[in-house]
C-alpha cells in the first residue's frame, strides 16, 4: 500500500492511501497542518515502524480500516452524515477485534503524541500545558528515541516540499519511496 502526504496549499495538506486491490481513500484537507510535520505523519511513522497492524494505516493495508472523512465545500449535509455513521459502526467494530487482541489504535495514538513531543521539545518548542514534563515510562522513552530518525528524516523532506509536492511511502515502510 502507498501512502502520500501532500502539501495542498500554503496550510493545507492530504493524506492519501492507496491499499492494494481497493480504491484511494484520501483525507482531504487532513486536520492540523503544521509547517513542520503533519501529525498524521508521525502516527504512520510509528505505525510502520512498530508494525502496528491495528492503527489506522495498518488496518487500511489489511482491507479494514478507511481514513477519516473531510469536510468538503460544497457536501451534501445529509450524504456526509450518512458516511460518517456508515464509517462510525465499521471503526467500532474494528475497535472491537482491537480490544479482543490488544489496543493498537490507542498504542498509536500514545505513542504518536509521545514522539511528536518530544520532537518538538528537541527543537526548543515550550511544552503544552496538556502535556506532562517527561515520558513516566522507561519503555515508552526507548521508542520515542527509536522513532526520532525517521521523524527528523521526514520533517526535514516535509519543510522543502512546495505547493503540490509530496512525500510517499510504502507501508510499512519509513522511509520514502519517492519525495518531491
Amino acid at each position: 500500500m502507498d501512502v502520500t502526504f501532500r502539501r495542498t496549499g500554503e496550510r493545507r495538506y492530504a493524506v492519501i492511501a492507496e491499499p492494494p486491490g481497493r480504491p484511494a481513500q484520501a483525507m482531504d484537507p487532513a486536520p492540523g497542518y503544521d509547517e513542520q510535520i503533519p501529525h498524521d505523519a508521525v502516527h504512520y511513522l510509528v505505525e510502520a515502524e512498530l508494525g502496528l497492524m491495528g492503527g489506522l494505516y495498518g488496518r487500511i493495508a489489511r482491507g479494514g480500516g478507511e481514513l477519516p472523512i473531510a469536510v468538503r465545500d460544497g457536501e451534501d449535509p445529509k450524504a456526509r452524515r450518512r458516511a460518517i455513521r456508515r464509517q462510525q459502526r465499521k471503526q467500532a467494530s474494528l475497535r472491537a477485534r482491537d480490544h479482543a487482541s490488544g489496543d493498537e489504535m490507542g498504542l498509536s495514538e500514545d505513542l504518536a503524541a509521545a514522539v511528536d513531543l518530544a520532537w518538538r521539545r528537541a527543537r526548543g518548542a515550550r511544552r503544552p500545558e496538556w502535556a506532562p514534563p517527561r515520558p513516566a515510562d522507561p519503555e515508552v522513552e526507548a521508542l520515542v528515541q527509536r522513532l526520532m530518525p525517521a521523524v527528523e528524516a521526514f520533517a526535514e523532506r516535509w519543510r522543502g516540499l512546495p505547493v503540490g509536492g509530496a512525500v510517499t511511502f510504502r507501508w510499512p515502510a519509513t522511509r520514502p519511496e519517492s519525495a518531491g
